[in-house]
């Protein structure tokens, strides 16, 4: 007889990247996106999901952008769940990252995992890294969430079952999440159940992808019940192909891959949901669940030098022996490139299960169907469609079961919801589940909880200022971020009403703004008004305020092809606060972009000495050398060495601007990022 599983509070130390401080722009640019060509034999569904959803921007998120490359020892918080076949290690604090998967018959790790974090821009908020099963939620990308404690705590049933309850408020969609992971006694399989609850009076673009990292060998392939898939490149393009015979290769053993791809399975509707990965042994990860989370992927680095570059990167060796990973993943729709319409108060959830599927090496390794067949039968050993139903029954009955032991705290965004929803007369939900309590406020929400308390049972139309009127209590300012259009109405509330709230509500209205020149006049008057501080009440912008407000009427003017006005602003900008990273990489990257290199050598002449030795502005040096014509000079910065700790995944830059000062010479291999 086995022994009962259990849940243990714990740390681990692990060498993780300095991931620094939030950016302190309002992230009102747009996403950097491929262009999505859908090619001909893509089914409507698909090709009417990728044009349905997408955000413009993630605001009111900040950026994640000020990592390094140093590593240090860190203890983190660890939740470990346990019984005598199965070890499974979450890490609450770094989005619920299940980091560790060990299969006790075997002894191995499921899951590809590391000693060390580095952090990457492959997010929705730049910071990115990998290793383990992450959960994303909201748009296309690794989630907004993937680097920040999730509220954490320790739900008991009246079964006796003990379930680790993870959840959040996701302020891009404003819905909330929950994640419940647990370990039946002597089950083979973590199981962990997923709810969203859309509180909104309207339909929601939705999206969800769980992501899971496995070791990659020369011998690992990866299996799922379909016999073809829609491939997609770093291009945007997409087409249906058979990944057996995908360019002259059996894509599903991932070392055979020459590029990076992704490869979504078409499973038939009645096929059960699955995908597994096999080693030379036959072991590895599977990854099940119940139906709602309709598609299945395999994600390949490819043998490029891109992409082993990548890799190193992401993963650094261990003793010189590269470690390399592909990515399985499950989600609501699909391909990635889709979104799903959650109705208006819905709840939606679904289930799934990880472990060892032990095939025999042998028929992994067959021809397709043969694996496929044999794949079929062992998830079907492994974890019954009776067992996951169960567990999902189980889900439904312990979801709303009040936390027992509080693990981490999260954030205070979703306690500010419900006061801001309250104040609004708004629907929200039973947060008996999935409590924000109101000691989680922070100094980040402090200012906009004081807002709506200042202002609760008051309803008043926006300020028209006469002679000697003076609102009773001005907006004093926030260093963070929201949206909506009631905070908007309390900011142009007559005793609300200053530079700071003008301030605010321009940054609202150009996170929301199309790119057509209306709306762009529109952000720009705004910006004006606030640094014209023609208010009744209240103090002029703050030093902080008055650099964003040059910033943002910049980003306006450059929208609306005003290029000399906008980059001018920029340039005020970084007068303002010149010690910001954030500003003057973002104005010098515009003046490049924008064909001005002088602005830029300008403009980095001024930086002070620990702005200018970072990587990123040392390759935008470059950068503007190049552009002016000093060949010799940018080549100089490139030959001393350029490490862009913050390189976006798929941008080839360093490449790019070696290939042009030194076109004789070949690319060393740590400028190789290329994925195509």
């Amino acid at each position: 007889m086995g022994t009962a599983s259990s849940i243990t509070l714990t740390t681990c130390v692990i060498e993780l990247a300095e991931l620094g401080r939030d950016s302190p722009l309002p992230s009102v640019q747009p996403l950097l996106e491929p262009p999505y060509v859908v090619g001909d034999g893509i089914p409507a569904e698909i090709s009417s999901g990728v044009r349905w959803g997408k955000v413009n921007n993630v605001y009111p998120y900040p950026m994640q952008e000020s990592y390094t490359r140093e590593v240090s020892a860190t203890e983190l918080t660890a939740v470990v769940l346990e019984n005598d076949k199965v070890k499974a290690t979450f890490l609450p604090q770094l989005g619920g990252r299940l980091w560790e998967l060990t299969d006790k018959a075997t002894g191995k790790e499921l899951l590809h995992t590391q000693d060390r974090i580095h952090f990457a821009n492959f997010a929705l908020r730049n910071a990115w890294f990998a290793g383990g099963i992450e959960f994303n939620i909201g748009t296309r990308g690794h989630s907004t969430t993937t680097n920040v404690p999730l509220h954490s705590a320790i739900v008991r049933t009246p079964e006796g079952q003990e379930v680790l309850r993870m959840w959040e408020f996701d302020r891009l969609r404003e819905v909330v999440f929950q994640i419940d992971a647990w370990l039946p006694e002597d089950s083979p399989v973590v199981f962990v159940a997923v709810r969203i609850r859309n509180p909104n009076d309207k339909t929601v673009p939705m999206y969800w992808w769980t992501n899971a990292a496995i070791p990659q060998t020369p011998q690992t392939r990866v299996i799922a019940p379909a016999t073809h898939a829609y491939a997609t490149d770093y291009d945007g393009s997409m087409a249906r192909v058979d990944p057996t015979k995908f360019q002259g290769l059996d894509a599903t053993w991932p070392a055979r891959n020459t590029h990076a791809v992704d490869f979504f399975f078409d499973l038939a509707p009645e096929e059960r949901r699955w995908e597994v990965a096999a080693d030379a042994d036959g072991d590895g990860l599977a990854l099940v669940s119940s139906a709602q989370l309709r598609g299945r992927k395999l994600f390949v680095w490819g043998e490029s030098l891109g992409g082993q570059r990548w890799q190193e990167w992401l993963s650094p060796s261990v003793s010189g022996e590269p470690r390399q990973y592909a990515e399985i993943q499950s989600g609501l729709a699909q391909t990635q490139f889709e979104h799903v319409p959650m109705p208006a108060g819905a709840s939606w959830q679904w289930v799934e299960a990880y472990g060892n599927a032990a095939l025999d090496p042998a028929l992994a390794g067959a021809q397709w169907s043969a694996a496929v067949a044999h794949g079929a039968q062992r998830v079907e050993a492994l974890v019954s469609e009776q067992a996951i139903a169960k567990a999902l029954d189980d889900a439904v009955a312990w979801a709303d079961l009040p936390p027992s032991e509080m693990v981490v705290a999260g954030n205070g965004w979703g306690a500010l919801e419900r006061e801001r929803r309250q104040h609004a007369d708004l629907d929200w939900l039973d947060e008996t589940g999935t409590p924000f309590g109101p000691e989680t406020l922070t100094a980040e929400q402090g200012p906009w909880a004081e807002l709506l308390r200042a202002n609760e049972g008051i309803v008043e139309k926006p300020f028209e200022a006469t002679a000697g009127e003076v609102p009773s209590q001005p907006f004093g300012g926030a260093a963070s971020f929201v949206r909506g259009l009631d905070w908007e109405d309390l900011l142009t509330a007559g005793r609300n009403n200053s530079a700071e709230g003008a301030f605010h509500h321009a940054v609202m209205v150009q996170a929301r703004a199309s790119a057509g020149a209306g709306d762009q006049a529109v952000v720009a008057k705004l910006y004006r008004q606030a640094l014209e501080a023609t208010f009744a009440a209240g103090e002029p912008l703050s030093v902080r305020s008055r650099a964003l407000s040059h910033r943002g009427l910049g980003l306006a003017l450059l929208a609306a092809d005003d290029t000399a006005g906008g980059l001018a602003e920029l340039a005020a900008a970084c007068a303002l606060e010149g010690e910001c990273r954030e500003l003057l990489v973002e104005a010098v990257t515009l003046a490049l972009d924008n064909g001005a290199p002088q602005l830029a050598q300008e403009l980095l002449g001024r930086a002070p000495e620990p702005l200018a030795g970072l990587g990123r502005v040392r390759f935008l040096q470059a950068k503007a050398h190049a552009d002016l014509g000093e060949r010799d000079a940018a080549a100089a910065i490139l030959k001393s060495g350029v490490e862009v700790v913050d390189l976006r995944e798929g941008v080839n830059a360093l490449h790019e601007l070696w290939q042009q000062v030194c076109p004789d010479e070949e690319v060393p291999a740590e400028y190789q990022f290329s994925m195509h």
